[in-house]
């Protein structure tokens, strides 16, 4: 019964700020990798920041310096704090995991964000 529950997106203007958080169950959370993804209209789903179970982060080079990523093993969430969002952020947010060692993705349902004025 693995579920991956995104919340906090939502419509904002270009400049401003969204945090996304991912509520993990069903998984081995402190072993497990957690990424962000998104996918907007006629894109391919594309890596935005991932954070291992050791703690080590990736990010896309298109939200370096505006978007970070941070895991919470205690309540088995992980967050996407999103700064100075840009039209081109729109998309649908999916919250992932991986178990350490494995290759089976799990995926949330996804969260939009809209950045627009």
């Amino acid at each position: 019964q693995v579920q991956l529950v995104e919340s906090g997106g939502g419509l904002v203007q270009p400049g401003g700020s969204l945090r996304l958080s991912c509520a993990a169950s069903g998984i081995i959370f402190s072993i497990s990798n957690m990424a962000w993804y998104r996918q907007a209209p006629g894109k391919q789903r594309e890596l935005v920041a991932s954070i291992t179970w050791g703690n080590a982060r990736n990010y896309a080079d298109s939200v370096k310096g505006r978007f970070t990523i941070s895991r919470d093993n205690a309540k088995n969430t992980v967050d996407l704090q999103m700064n100075s969002l840009k039209p081109e952020d729109t998309a649908v947010y999916y919250c992932n995991s991986r178990l350490r060692l494995t290759t089976r993705d799990n995926w949330g349902q996804g969260t939009q964000v809209t950045v627009s004025s």
